[in-house]
């Protein structure tokens, strides 16, 4: 059997409600990747144009990953920093390759074990939902494991890092978010 290579993994989600499932993944792949996330109060973000707070995720904490995770919980189709994070994961430049990306839908989440024809998804982050359709898509949605979460998610890991080339034109056609949303869903592709 094949080694799993050991990937740089940035890790999306909303800090206030989602923070416990950043931490047991994180814990349960400690010695199997290396966590590239965003912790709270690493980016000061008060006061700075939305430019600079994008450049420094993009290039100070994305930069060298090769897989994102966007951990999806109740409302993280509203954060405007899950927006950026995923935008700066799927669009290759000149210092930051094209990460692979894939969402781990938490308990938390309205639509958690629905079969995915069933989930709404105007309750994933709308770049995140861009992605997942076709018979290949560039991204995948998987729910949050209740058992074995290292030994089910390494692998999704790498496929999603095996699809990150396959594709040659993920979908980033969406304005970024300006600020947070409000509501019950997003209403539309529109900013």
């Amino acid at each position: 059997m094949a080694r799993t290579p050991k990937h740089k993994v940035f890790i999306s989600y909303y800090h206030e409600d989602d923070q416990e499932y950043k931490d047991r993944l994180v814990q349960a792949l400690e010695s199997k990747f290396v966590d590239k996330s965003v912790s709270q109060g690493d980016i000061h973000d008060e006061g700075l144009h939305l430019d600079e707070i994008r450049r420094r995720i993009r290039d100070d904490h994305i930069a060298d990953a090769t897989v994102t995770i966007v951990l999806i919980g109740r409302c993280t189709w509203q954060r405007k920093h899950v927006d950026w994070e995923i935008s700066a994961s799927i669009i290759a430049r000149k210092n930051n390759q094209r990460c692979g990306l894939l969402g781990l839908l938490l308990p938390s989440h309205p639509d958690y074990q629905e079969r995915p024809e069933v989930r709404n998804p105007r309750h994933i982050p709308p770049r995140l939902a861009l992605n997942i359709n076709g018979p290949d898509p560039f991204a995948v949605i998987y729910d949050w494991p209740k058992q074995k979460l290292s030994k089910k998610v390494l692998p999704k890991i790498h496929k999603a890092f095996l699809r990150r080339n396959k594709t040659p034109w993920p979908d980033d056609g969406l304005d970024l978010f300006a600020d947070n949303r409000s509501g019950d869903c997003w209403k539309g592709w529109q900013n």
